[in-house]
């Protein structure tokens, strides 16, 4: 009855492991960074986030100056322009964090052209990795530069130049 069992596990195992699948992973990071219009949209998000906290730091500069006025004059100023004055600074900096979080919340403007520039760009790789997969018989593609953590990885699994290549993109620099 053990040998009975034994070949059938043997056996079990046998077939498990002709079924097994292939995978292999990539470094979107890599893939990413070797894509021009990518790196021109990052330069776009980037030039635009600076800006506009340029603007939101000139209006809370304007706020200090204001609340530093207020702090030096507020001995003199009567009950009712001493309340006005605090109103005035209050909606200001209720103005500023609306417009902070109206333009880098979670669904803010930062958030918006984000997707509007880099998702493109990033289906792109997507289905140049599917492709990729397919070519090669790939059941599992792993991401290493994501949150997965790969603790070891043999190169000749890593498809990141095959997809640059299935991208079409031509790139001079050596792989990091």
């Amino acid at each position: 009855m053990k040998k009975i069992l034994v070949l059938l596990i043997a056996s079990f195992l046998g077939v498990s492991m002709l079924h097994a699948q292939k995978t292999g992973y990539v470094d979107t990071d890599y893939i990413l960074n070797n894509i021009p219009e990518y790196k021109n949209a990052q330069e776009t998000l980037d030039k635009l986030a600076a800006d506009w906290q340029k603007e939101i730091d000139a209006k809370y500069a304007e706020i200090d100056k204001l609340y530093k006025a207020y702090q030096a004059d507020a001995l003199l100023l009567t009950e009712e322009i001493r309340k006005k004055r605090e109103n005035e600074i209050i909606n200001k900096e209720k103005e500023v964090r609306e417009l902070q979080k109206q333009r880098f919340g979670v669904d803010g403007e930062l958030f918006k052209k984000r997707q509007e520039l880099v998702k493109p760009i990033q289906d792109k790789v997507y289905n140049a990795i599917k492709a990729v997969a397919e070519k090669k018989g790939i059941a599992f593609v792993f991401d290493k530069a994501g949150a997965v953590t790969l603790l070891y990885s043999n190169n000749k699994y890593d498809l990141s130049e095959e997809v640059i290549k299935e991208l079409g993109i031509n790139k001079n620099k050596s792989k990091k």
